[in-house]
């Protein structure tokens, strides 16, 4: 096919005029190239003599050209047309003829002639190449598949191997993944059209209240009113529009017992409540009526020798310094309580014991042996060390397992005890008239006990926590609590009703004391303030920021409420002025967490007991 080709060109581009005369050396020469071009000359190496027979005979015979006469015609018609080139003589055996490339054909590669001994011969014929066929052994396979050998064959070899377990019939039962698949893909198909069903507020606020009941996050970080309303849908959808009204009725019936809680109720009590309470009414009015009095007259004191006289008792309260200092117990102490001549100093401890100092020397007098872990308070009978006898009840105290005893000045273990708390009790504190204890105890409530008819009169609730501390009006007629809610509240004793709710405290009150004026209650919380609230008014008049640390305990001056006294978490404690709230002096000196503190009757004293197992006696140079 390339011969064909450059034939063609050569036909295309030869003259159409060519010379008369042409040697035979050059028509010879000619011809080899174009034979050897077509792939017409073969070198006969087995025929020696007929190339040496044909080679004595003339260039251009007839004989000479019927060697290959398909290869010879075609050499005539290009001898006729084409003018021939005399190659060099050095180029005779070895160069090749070289024709440009047809156009957008690739480049031909150079042809390299091998020199050989007898001239330029003719390569040698390439055998043929025969690839074998399988349609043989494919009908071969074939037959013996109908015959049967094969499949017996090869399931004998298949079973052999092991690649085949026949077995009797057990089936294996595989996961429909593309069943469950599927199921997804509907479920979520079903969902989104309940979705599109689902009509949302417009409402942001109403989407939020709603993403709120179900428990869902109100908003997400960069998410708008309609992301909002769409995350709202889609949550419906999922787990129904009446989970949401399930969850408003919930919140309803909560809200509606919140409320039910929060309303003050009475429960029926027992015949001697009723007759306490006559003789509480009894008791208390003709001392209301007296305080009163005692206003007046110091009312008509002219505000001159008022001023000077408060101005004197604020430069003793400034100029008072440690007197005593004593160890009371190897354990903390948690409470001190003068008696009412200012003789003695009565002790708690966390070991679980009390005990009677002297004043002011601080010696040791009695240890009251029975409780069995933390006493959280004791204090004296109103009437101890003055007109009463030694052997009845001075003392009561009150402990963390919730055990309350009565004790002598004159025993060293308790002479009664009082039972029927389930929990901690924190504080007691006797009634001005001496005839009722009150108690707090941490099971939210705050109880009443006679003593003479040895009964609780009183279980009183009204704290969603525990209750802390307890404190009883200079008249007799109420009673104060704080609680660990952060709440105080004022009681009245004659009627049974809460007459005033202390609300203002962010934590919890530890500490709340009538002022002997009759209309000032001062509260110390775990918020670092003390608070004084006017009865008169049912408000906070005056936050005193009193401490760094929590307030432990608060005292008015016993008789005429001069000043207020506060201790705390920051081993201090702080005198303040009343009125005025001003501070005058800064007790400091222990090293440890304030823990309780009092004030002697006859005002000379000022008593402080710690955490660092010390109880300080403060006096006036």
């Amino acid at each position: 096919m390339r011969s064909l080709m450059i034939c063609s060109r050569l036909l295309c581009s030869a003259p159409s005029a060519m010379p008369a005369a042409s040697s035979p050396a050059a028509t010879s020469d000619s011809s080899r190239c174009f034979l050897r071009l077509c792939g017409a000359e073969r070198p006969r190496q087995g025929a020696p003599e007929a190339g040496r027979a044909l080679a004595g005979r003339p260039h251009g015979s007839r004989a000479h050209l019927q060697v290959l006469p398909d290869a010879f015609e075609l050499l005539d018609v290009v001898q006729l047309q084409l003018q021939p080139r005399r190659l060099p003589p050095q180029h005779h055996s070895t160069a090749a003829v070289s024709r440009p490339a047809p156009r957008g054909a690739p480049p031909l590669p150079p042809t390299k002639s091998k020199p050989s001994e007898e001239g330029d011969a003719p390569p040698a014929k390439r055998a043929p190449i025969f690839y074998g066929s399988l349609e043989e052994k494919e009908r071969e396979r074939l037959a013996k598949g109908e015959s049967g050998l094969l499949g017996k064959e090869g399931m004998k070899a298949a079973l052999e191997a092991g690649n085949i377990n026949i077995s009797s019939g057990e089936v294996f039962e595989l996961e429909d993944h593309m069943s469950e698949r599927q199921a997804e893909v509907l479920a979520e198909f079903e969902r989104r059209k309940r979705a599109r069903q689902i009509n949302v507020s417009t409402d942001d606020s109403e989407v939020k209240a709603c993403l709120r009941a179900l428990g869902e996050p109100i908003t997400l970080f960069g998410e708008g009113p309609a992301e909002r309303r769409e995350r709202l849908r889609n949550i419906l959808s999922v787990v129904g529009t009446d989970a949401l009204k399930k969850t408003r009725k919930d919140d309803d019936r909560s809200k509606k017992s919140k409320e039910e809680y929060q309303q003050t109720w009475y429960h029926e009590g027992p015949r001697s409540l009723k007759t306490a309470r006559l003789w509480l009414a009894n008791y208390s009015l003709p001392r209301a009526v007296k305080r009163l009095e005692e206003a007046r007259l110091l009312k008509e004191i002219p505000e001159a020798t008022r001023t000077s006289q408060r101005q004197e008792l604020h430069k003793s309260l400034r100029s008072l310094n440690n007197f005593c200092s004593q160890i009371g117990d190897d354990r903390p102490l948690s409470y001190c309580h003068f008696s009412p001549n200012s003789k003695l100093l009565a002790t708690a401890c966390w070991s679980g014991l009390c005990k009677l100092w002297s004043v002011p020397d601080c010696n040791l007098v009695h240890t009251l042996r029975g409780h069995s872990t933390n006493v959280g308070a004791i204090v004296f009978h109103p009437k101890a060390t003055v007109s009463l006898d030694k052997k009845d009840v001075n003392l009561a105290s009150c402990a963390a397992d919730g055990s309350v005893k009565l004790w002598s000045l004159e025993s060293d273990e308790p002479v009664a005890d009082i039972e029927g708390h389930s929990m901690r009790v924190a504080r007691v504190m006797w009634h001005p008239s001496g005839r009722f204890l009150g108690t707090t105890c941490y099971d939210h409530s705050w109880r009443l006990w006679d003593l003479e008819a040895q009964e609780e009169i009183l279980h009183q609730e009204g704290h969603s926590k525990g209750v802390y501390d307890i404190a009883f009006h200079t008249d007799g007629s109420l009673a104060g609590t704080g609680g660990l809610d952060a709440f105080g509240r004022v009681w009245d004793l004659r009627t049974g009703r809460c007459i005033m709710f202390l609300e203002g405290h962010l934590k919890e009150i530890y500490g709340l004391n009538f002022s002997p004026n009759g209309y000032h209650v001062a509260t110390g919380s775990g918020d670092n303030t003390c608070k004084v609230w006017d009865l008169r008014q049912r408000k906070c008049i005056y936050t005193i920021p009193a401490h760094q640390n929590l307030v432990t305990g608060v005292k008015f001056e016993p008789n005429h409420g001069n000043f207020l006294l506060t201790g705390a978490y920051d081993n201090t404690a702080k005198i303040w002025t009343h009125p005025g709230w001003s501070p005058l002096k800064t007790l400091a000196g222990h090293e440890g967490k304030v823990m309780g503190l009092d004030i002697s009757l006859d005002g000379q004293l000022i008593a402080t007991c710690s955490y660092d197992r010390t109880f300080k006696l403060w006096t006036a140079e």
